[in-house]
Formats: structure tokens, C-alpha cells, sequence
């Protein structure tokens, strides 16, 4: 049996994402999707198995693009990573905006018609854990501890605050040009900061 073309997958995928962010979840039924996408219904069954299976597999697609896009980022010091990081959201959210917006606005649940599955919840964690190492390195590096308060103070400089920029501009006409130079300067001046006295 010849394997899965990925371009009829990704065709796919989009139609089904555009149904969803066009009309809500419920519509991304797999008669709609296959419609939209030209593909026969027996192609999306046979390929995903059921309808869960085709909306799970879209919001993961999006949320891997933005975990690579994010890992990938460099700099020449600890905090120039952390900036280049909290950057990675705004360039994922211009560069793949239906992507982001399906990240934004829709959590798994509210894609399925069933719970996720220990599977899917097992994945979702396997693809978290890299983003999470990378916070507490970058915590070890800046504070020289990772205890859960140094890792929460990176947490939100490198990914709260990006994403209230993002989700802020979603669905207006795109990120403003001051945007980036604003949230890097935003994010350096949380890194640099002292930490506050208190329990650590």
C-alpha cells in the first residue's frame, strides 16, 4: 500500500482548520471536511480513522510549526535567547496566522466530540517536555537556580506575555510595526529585573 501523500494531508488539514476557524468546531465534520478539501470521505477515515482524529491532528500540526519555530530560536547570551524566544510568537503568529489563531482560540476539548485519550494526552506531554527544559535551563542561566519561582518568572516573560501580544492583535490587521521592538524591551526589562524577596 503506497504511504500517505503529504500534500493531500496538509490540503486536508487546511480545509479542515478553515472550517474550524470559519464556522466553529462542529462544523469540521468529516463530510464538510472532505468537501472542503476535495478529498473522498473514504480517504479521510481510511487516513485519520474518525473525525476526532482529523481535528486533534490539526491543532497538534499547529502547535508543533510554533514549538519549532520557538526551539529555534538563538542569541548570543541567555537573555537574547529568552527574547528571540517571546519573538518566535509574533513571527509564528504573522508567518502561520491560522495556525496561531487555532492555538489562540481553541483548546483540544473543544475540538473533539470525545475526550482526549490517554494517547493524545501522552503526546501533548512528549511535545511540552522540550519547551519546559528549555524554560528551566534558561531559569539556571539567568537566576542560577530553577526552582518553580524562577522558572515561573521566565514562563511568563518568554511565553504569557507573548502570547497576550499575540492573542491581543489575532484579529485585527496583523501585528502593529512597533510590536516587536516594544516586547523585546518588555521582555528584558522582566529578565533583568531583581528577583522580588520571598520564599523561592
Amino acid at each position: 500500500m503506497a504511504p500517505p501523500r503529504k500534500d493531500e494531508t496538509d490540503a486536508i488539514l487546511a480545509a479542515a482548520r478553515g472550517l474550524i476557524l470559519a464556522e466553529g468546531p462542529r462544523s469540521a465534520s468529516v463530510t464538510a471536511i472532505a468537501k472542503a478539501s476535495g478529498a473522498p470521505v473514504g480517504t479521510l477515515y481510511h487516513r485519520f480513522g474518525n473525525r476526532d482524529a482529523v481535528v486533534t491532528a490539526v491543532w497538534l500540526r499547529a502547535l508543533t510549526r510554533f514549538q519549532s519555530q520557538a526551539m529555534a530560536a538563538a542569541g548570543s547570551d541567555p537573555l537574547e535567547v529568552a527574547v528571540a524566544m517571546a519573538l518566535a510568537a509574533l513571527e509564528f503568529a504573522t508567518d502561520c496566522t491560522g495556525d496561531a489563531r487555532v492555538l489562540l482560540a481553541i483548546r483540544p476539548g473543544d475540538l473533539r466530540d470525545a475526550q482526549p485519550d490517554p494517547e493524545f494526552t501522552a503526546t501533548l506531554a512528549a511535545m511540552n517536555a522540550p519547551l519546559a527544559d528549555r524554560m528551566a535551563e534558561l531559569a539556571r542561566q539567568l537566576y542560577g537556580r530553577s526552582d518553580a519561582r524562577s522558572i515561573d518568572a521566565v514562563t511568563r516573560a518568554v511565553v504569557d506575555l507573548p502570547y497576550a501580544v499575540v492573542r491581543r492583535h489575532a484579529h485585527g490587521e496583523g501585528m502593529p510595526p512597533w510590536a516587536r521592538a516594544d516586547l523585546s524591551a518588555s521582555v528584558r526589562a522582566l529578565l533583568t529585573a531583581p528577583m522580588p524577596d520571598g520564599p523561592a
